[in-house]
């Protein structure tokens, strides 16, 4: 259970950082890009095995049809990216950050998060599912109709989030607080919910969920 809100570390990016051109390099198994800002481009159909990425910004780049298996990201920022539909199962990210990024559909199966933080993202149908999450917030985002069950997860934060319909089977919510997301239902079990923290009206739609009629006195 979550006792107290513990700080998300930031990534740790230089001031100077050198400017690559995507296009002139192919992203091969074991791939390493460290100290670098790559912007205003496209990255298509890339595919590699454990590719290394440590000091890295990614500002307003597009990724199509690209596979990148338990990718490595330390300190790495995105921004204004497009990673819809991308591949990074098994991914390690730590002091990670995604701001304004469209993540419909990212399968990040498997993945070990620490110190990651989503904010102002689409990430409908995005699947986190048998990850371990330590250190994360997700913040004014959509991940509707996610896959998040199976999932190891500690200092996990939601903050006005719309989490409608996401899976979270096998996700023990004990201390986590959804009482500011938006939802009309979820994929999650009585004992999943033990002690996570709703609001009054998310109460309401727990226990219509759960085939439950709340007597609000007219019932006789």
């Amino acid at each position: 259970m979550t006792s107290k809100r513990e700080k998300i570390e930031s990534p740790k990016i230089p001031d100077q950082l050198q400017a690559l051109d995507v296009p002139d390099y192919e992203w091969s198994d074991d791939y390493e890009i460290s100290d670098s800002i790559i912007r205003d481009c496209g990255v298509h159909n890339q595919s590699a095995y454990k590719p290394c990425f440590d000091r890295v910004v990614f500002n307003n780049v597009v990724f199509r049809g690209t596979s990148l298996r338990k990718a490595e990201f330390t300190d790495v920022r995105f921004d204004n990216c497009d990673l819809a539909n991308i591949e990074l199962s098994e991914a390690i990210m730590h002091r990670v950050s995604f701001h304004n990024c469209k993540l419909l559909g990212m399968d990040i199966t498997g993945a070990t998060l620490r110190n990651v933080r989503f904010d102002q993202c689409i990430a409908d149908y995005a699947v986190l599912r048998f990850g371990n999450a330590k250190g994360v917030k997700l913040e004014k985002s959509s991940f509707a109709k996610g896959d998040l069950s199976n999932m190891t997860i500690s200092n996990f934060y939601l903050t006005e989030v719309n989490i409608d319909q996401v899976q979270l089977s096998q996700t023990k919510l004990g201390g986590i607080d959804i009482s500011t997301c938006e939802f009309n239902g979820l994929g999650v079990s009585l004992e999943d919910l033990r002690r996570c923290v709703i609001s009054p009206a998310q109460a309401i739609t727990f226990a219509t969920i759960f085939g439950l009629v709340v007597n609000d006195g007219t019932l006789s």
